[in-house]
């Protein structure tokens, strides 16, 4: 069964979903967030078209990274529907409408196992375009 979508919060930004993702995954990568994983989950869930999720080394990292993220989107023009868990930096979670990153302490992310949970979602292809399927 299809989710029925309840997405479009926010009038589009200027740029696609997929550039959205390949900012973000630049800007975690690039502050050293850990084993990037971008899930498909378009049709599957009525609020995103992908979830990204990473871990952090520390809460401060985790902490740091959702401020990297949000400063390169902010630069892009994109500003978050809503931000929660940057006072506790155990699991911070970034809703770009079209996109939600999940930034994990790796303890909590192996304890919540997203990518588990997500199992059916399509794992896209980090090194190279966002629309590309492993």
């Amino acid at each position: 069964m299809k989710a029925k979508s309840i997405k479009k919060r926010l009038p589009k930004s200027s740029l696609s979903s997929e550039a959205l993702v390949a900012l973000a995954v630049k800007t975690i990568t690039a502050h050293k967030g850990l084993d990037p994983v971008v899930l498909g989950v378009k049709g599957m869930c009525g609020f995103a078209d992908y979830f990204l999720i990473c871990s952090g080394t520390s809460r401060r990292h985790v902490a740091a990274l959702a401020q990297h993220v949000e400063e390169a989107m902010d630069e892009a023009g994109v500003k978050p529907l809503g931000t929660e868990g940057l006072q506790d930096g155990h699991w911070v979670l970034l809703d770009y409408n079209d996109l939600v990153i999940h930034i994990f302490l790796q303890p909590m992310r192996e304890f919540y196992d997203l990518e588990g949970l997500w199992a059916d979602a399509e794992r896209i292809n980090l090194s190279g375009s966002v629309s590309e399927p492993v």
